[in-house]
């Protein structure tokens, strides 16, 4: 992966930061690779399982909203090194859950943390970072932890899905403490991280950027620049919601879509893995190139597929392997066109002091909306529905292809980030 000199020093800070969008990842996936396992090893209802799905999204929610806050009260740097013992305390109360109530409390606390802490790790990567081309380079380089905190979650599940009882559900949830483990040691000792803290503040000093607390989002639809800040707001949260509606019907619900099309839960899970290292490719391939001018190419090129790939499943009638094609071209196309860019997009377009909340309020709706349509999600994909439904995904690609389009022409307009 070919990176400019100032990418590949500020690497470390993307491991550390990284780790964060791993564990995010993998709480929800982890979740819904073993959500069964949990449900027979404690014995509980299905009622119960639709509220640990539902409070795990909302709890992800009010952390993303609440991440300005939070870094507003400790401090950014503070608050960055804090989060994953927050996280770490609610995966082993999640390992040592004997019953639902704890469980439940386990993944709110995990999932509140890992919530909080994406919008947190960007912001610092980009106040950390020299110049606004290293940072695009190294906040998209973190979608690529994303996804492998995603393959890791599923090869973790598949491996343990033979053992009985609890067991296998807690030993992934052990693997995500471990990471946590690590994450919280490295950034809050690591001398190195502290020099790049230090650095930090006198890039942004010199920029004239710089100030002691984090400020609402709000505060930037206020005054003479306020008509553009607003632009850019709704444009990416349009973009945004949109696209995570997709991407959380096929993060959630993968399985149980191939599952319902009469494929074996082995071959379902094996699926997952395959299709998510495809993906993992195709994120580095945006990473290197995130920093440059080609990155709007390759956004109208995944948008291209995606919508490719909703109207192929939707005309396959059904059939596994379209099902499984079409998701393969929607996991390359999701990687030039969706989550990677919109972080890029959020830390370049808004000044530094705002971007944990406003990237947080963009993620915390965003995971809301998902929640709620999470709720008639298995209705919607069903056989005899997914015909219709998936051409109403190709329609959410497009409303997203024309926020995206316009928010691409508003940073020419202004001269953001224009490599």
């Amino acid at each position: 992966m070919s990176k400019n000199e100032g990418t590949k020093k500020y690497m470390p800070l993307v491991g550390a930061a990284g780790i964060g969008s791993m564990l995010g990842s993998g709480i929800i996936i982890g979740l819904s690779a073993t959500i069964s396992v949990w449900q027979s090893g404690l014995g509980l209802t299905d009622g119960q399982v639709g509220i640990l799905s539902g409070a795990l999204t909302f709890a992800i929610a009010a952390g993303s909203l609440l991440a300005g806050s939070i870094t507003k009260m400790m401090g950014l740097i503070p608050a960055f090194n804090y989060m994953n013992l927050l996280y770490l305390i609610g995966a082993g109360i999640c390992i040592m859950s004997g019953n639902f109530p704890m469980l439940l409390g386990g993944l709110i606390i995990a999932g509140f943390a890992s919530g909080a802490d994406l919008p947190i790790s960007l912001t610092v990567i980009s106040h950390d970072a020299p110049d606004e081309k290293t940072s695009a380079e190294l906040v998209a380089s973190t979608q690529v932890f994303w996804q492998i905190g995603v393959l890791a979650s599923y090869a973790m599940a598949f491996i343990v899905s033979r053992v009985e009882g609890a067991t296998g559900a807690r030993m992934v949830f052990a693997l995500l403490a471990a990471f946590a483990a690590i994450a919280f040691l490295w950034r809050t000792f690591s001398g190195k991280f502290k020099e790049f803290h230090a650095a930090g503040d006198r890039f942004r000093a010199a920029e004239g950027t710089k100030e002691k607390n984090e400020v609402s989002f709000t505060s930037l639809f206020k005054g003479n620049e306020a008509g553009k800040f607003r632009s850019f707001f709704f444009c990416i949260l349009i973009f945004y919601v949109c696209w995570n509606l997709l991407a959380n019907t096929f993060g959630q619900f993968q399985t149980f879509i191939l599952v319902k099309a009469n494929a074996s839960q082995s071959l379902a899970t094996g699926c997952g893995i395959v299709l998510n290292i495809v993906g993992l490719i195709c994120g580095i391939l945006f990473a290197s190139l995130a920093g440059g001018k080609n990155r709007n190419k390759l956004f109208y090129v995944g948008i291209v597929i995606q919508a490719a790939a909703m109207i192929g499943i939707a005309l396959g009638g059904g059939a596994i392997f379209m099902i499984v094609g079409m998701i393969a071209c929607y996991n390359i196309g999701n990687q030039f066109a969706g989550e990677s860019i919109y972080k890029v997009w959020t830390q370049e377009s808004f000044p530094a002091n705002a971007r944990a909340s406003m990237q947080g309020f963009i993620n915390g709706f965003s995971r809301f909306c998902c929640g709620l349509f999470a709720l008639i999600t298995p209705y919607l994909v069903a056989p005899e529905r997914i015909q219709t439904t998936m051409y109403g995904f190709a329609g959410i690609v497009l409303i997203s292809a024309v926020a995206g389009t316009t928010m691409i022409r508003l940073q020419k307009k202004y001269g953001v980030a224009q490599m």
